[in-house]
């Protein structure tokens, strides 16, 4: 089993959550494995950024993008489906949102940037 942090974003996202929310939202990032990880399936993703391994898992309307450190699962950002920055993630290149998120620097900065 791991340990989940968050950056600030996450912990921001979660806190405009209310608490079952929180919970049920929550639950499946600390319900990940190691098999998972191996091989994972939808709803969980895996893609490669600047030579590191990132993993994307749906939870509701919610979406986390991680990195595993160790036995810790970073999460570095949690996006809500409706919000302005999903949207760009999803819509800014016609290509996968894999392919997207693997190519597009600019976006990745401009998620780096609201975490300051």
């Amino acid at each position: 089993m791991y340990q989940v942090t968050f950056s600030e974003q996450a912990m921001r996202e979660l806190n405009h959550l209310d608490q079952l929310t929180q919970l049920e939202v929550v639950e499946p990032i600390s319900s990940v494995r190691s098999e998972d990880l191996a091989h994972p399936r939808e709803p969980l993703g895996r893609f490669n950024r600047a030579g590191k391994t990132f993993y994307r898992l749906r939870a509701r309307d919610h979406r986390f993008y991680f990195e595993v450190q160790g036995e810790i699962l970073h999460v570095n950002y949690i996006l809500h489906r409706n919000s302005l920055e999903d949207f760009l993630l999803r819509n800014k290149l016609p290509v996968s949102e894999q392919q997207l998120v693997e190519q597009d620097s600019k976006f990745w900065k401009y998620l780096e940037s609201i975490t300051k």
